[in-house]
């Protein structure tokens, strides 16, 4: 699905990346329509978190363009049109702030200039908390919840800042069912709202339910398409390096 004047929501032209003489990413080209929920698959070290920061601006390219929304990653982060859900490595949770103030800091880009929160900003926050289930733990420090409930919260600033498109970097990790399910059902419910969700996730089986489509990465992309595709033997074991037989579940190829 695509934006107006077939426009997609998320962009990038043979993005490639390199840390030294390592090849992060190699000539990753992608397009994300408007109201999909698109799966990120790939084994560790494959370029998944590279591409995430890539898409975000943070981090210089070595080749290849992007585009969110239209314009370019920093313009969209301006705006508040891309919310990030980072891997729960990537935070510092001894940082004294509570989870209500993780949840405003999605409000930044809709503050005036005195940088107050109003009225409606608090609203957001607040019907934010309530979907993501944590308006009982909202006054509680963000590191003193479980990995789960972290999620929840990261989740929730998105929604509060109203992104257009979603960027969540394996936000199934290490959480417990209850919010598990709740952020499928949140992740299907803004792809129903028009928005754009690129999620990364090693749960293969849980991906028919989550997403629409689906990305095969290993440094470029293998493959884009259709879920089911997606899921083939031939198409996981180029994607993890496995024989043909091992991805059929050892089937004879």
């Amino acid at each position: 699905m695509s934006g107006p004047g077939g426009a997609p929501a998320l962009e990038a032209d043979g993005v490639t990346v390199r840390y030294g003489d390592v090849l992060a990413l190699d000539g990753v080209t992608l397009r994300l329509g408007r109201g999909t929920v698109c799966g990120l698959i790939g084994m560790n070290g494959s370029g998944k978190s590279t591409l995430f920061k890539a898409l975000l601006g943070m981090v210089d390219l070595t080749a290849g363009t992007v585009r969110v929304d239209g314009g370019t990653p920093a313009r969209a982060r301006r705006r508040g049109a891309v919310g990030y859900v980072p891997q729960t490595e990537a935070v510092d949770w001894a940082f004294p702030v509570s989870v209500r103030d993780v949840v405003m800091m999605g409000r930044y880009g809709h503050l005036g200039i005195t940088r107050r929160p109003r009225p409606a900003d608090h609203e957001a926050v607040e019907a934010a908390l309530e979907r993501v289930e944590l308006t009982d733990l909202a006054d509680r420090q963000i590191g003193q919840l479980s990995g789960g409930q972290r999620k929840r919260a990261f989740v929730a600033r998105g929604i509060a800042q109203d992104a257009r498109t979603m960027l969540l970097d394996e936000p199934f990790a290490g959480v417990d069912k209850r919010s598990e399910a709740t952020i499928v059902r949140l992740l299907r419910e803004l792809a129903a709202d028009g928005r754009t969700v690129l999620v990364s996730s090693h749960d293969l089986h849980a991906l028919p339910q989550l997403a629409d489509e689906a990305v095969l990465l290993l440094r470029r992309v293998l493959f884009h398409g259709s879920v089911a595709e997606a899921l083939e033997p031939d198409n996981l074991a180029r994607t993890f390096g496995l024989d043909v037989s091992d991805a059929r579940g050892g089937e004879a190829a």
